[in-house]
């Protein structure tokens, strides 16, 4: 039966979530970017919305969400088939839980953004998009969300540790790895072009995360007010870990640097939000802040990969580190919510972990291959004339910014 209370709730949180990617995410990396790239950035942020939206409508959503297959859904719903004005999820229209499922498949590919900025064809971006969601993100929103064998070996994800942000991290460090690294790489590579559209752009995501982690309760009830609650704590502490860390390391805190580490909090409180209680949304968000933060160098540094924006240390890290930490914070003692019966922490931590590697495991495999293949049909990488003069005029025709 339909509850109006949790209908409208989730009404609220679709919108939210969409406003995540448009503008939020869309403003956060363009602002990152050099300023001759503003544009192309926000064309691949819309174009991956409107793609994402019909993959979703035409195959992916009945992919994750339908059959019970341990490892994909079946197509008995493409096109939404069979599902009427008067279809239920749970307590609320199917069409709503479709349209709340789509906004998470339009912002997972849209993360995988920040990896290649600068320097990639357009092309190649909406055909590694549709391949992404059809093989990486479907079947693993199906394994842990949709019935499948993640699900049934007991794999905690509230909001989208695995499904959502390790996919994201690890195809963003695949792709940067393939794609290589801007011209210039590190050396000649500018500082974020205008950090006041950083920090209006994260400040968007951290609204629409309240949607993201709290609608994922798909109900308005405690659950949902909880998440909202640990959601915003994680984030807050996180983003003063982040200020703590670089000011004591360079003398000065950067605005960039604490909007980044609102984000990384953000990541990281995500599979556990609806699991755990304000003591678990503090601690996720020292950690996520602490070690995502260690992650940036340790890609760009130690490895002199070009994953530009930190989509595999802030997301990918962030969520495989809530992913893990939601076995202990869990704990009623923290004042989580309780294991289930007859289940130890180690247990869990093993279940956690189990989820994390195979998810990696399917997503490079999956990602190499969709890459090789675009690279055939499409190409990658723009000339290097096109890259020195900018994206947006070369790729598009336009500029952000009149000279």
């Amino acid at each position: 039966m339909i509850n109006s209370g949790d209908t409208s709730w989730i009404l609220t949180a679709t919108a939210l979530v969409l406003f995540m990617t448009m503008p939020g995410l869309a403003l956060f990396y363009a602002g990152l970017v050099r300023s001759k790239n503003i544009l192309s950035v926000l064309m691949h942020c819309a174009a991956i919305c409107c793609l994402a939206s019909v993959i979703w409508l035409a195959i992916g959503y009945s992919l994750a969400f339908s059959g019970e297959g341990a490892f994909i859904g079946d197509l008995s719903k493409v096109f939404l088939s069979g599902v009427t004005r008067d279809s239920i999820s749970g307590t609320i229209p199917e069409s709503l839980f479709f349209s709340f499922q789509m906004t998470f498949a339009v912002i997972t590919p849209a993360l995988i953004v920040g990896a290649y900025v600068e320097r990639i064809k357009f092309g190649a971006v909406l055909m590694i998009t549709s391949l992404w969601l059809i093989l990486v993100y479907a079947p693993v929103c199906h394994w842990v969300w949709g019935g499948g064998w993640l699900s049934g070996l007991g794999v905690y994800d509230f909001a989208g540790g695995i499904v959502v942000h390790v996919t994201a991290g690890v195809s963003a460090l695949v792709i940067a790895k393939m794609l290589g690294n801007r011209s210039g790489y590190p050396e000649q590579v500018q500082p974020p072009h205008a950090p006041w559209m950083v920090m209006v752009g994260a400040s968007m995501l951290w609204v629409g995360w309240f949607g993201f982690n709290a609608g994922s309760a798909l109900t308005a009830g405690t659950d949902a007010s909880m998440a909202l609650l640990v959601t915003h704590i994680s984030a807050a502490t996180a983003s003063l870990v982040w200020l703590i860390i670089e000011w004591a390391r360079f003398g000065k805190p950067s605005l960039v640097g604490l909007v980044t580490g609102t984000i990384a909090g953000l990541a990281t409180v995500t599979p556990a939000s609806g699991f755990i209680g304000p003591m678990g949304g503090f601690i996720c968000g020292l950690a996520g802040g602490v070690i995502c933060y260690y992650c940036v160098d340790l890609v760009k540094v130690k490895f002199n990969l070009d994953d530009s924006l930190d989509v595999f240390a802030v997301h990918g890290v962030g969520g495989a580190t809530g992913t893990l930490l939601v076995a202990i914070l869990i704990l009623p003692v923290f004042a989580g919510v309780g294991l289930n019966e007859g289940v130890s922490v180690f247990n869990q931590l093993s279940i956690q972990a189990t989820g994390i590697a195979s998810v990696i495991i399917w997503t490079v495999i999956a990602t190499v291959i969709i890459v090789m293949v675009t690279k055939k049909i499409t190409g990658l990488r723009v000339d290097n004339e096109d890259e020195i003069e900018g994206l947006d005029y070369k790729a598009h025709g336009e500029t952000g910014y009149k000279l």
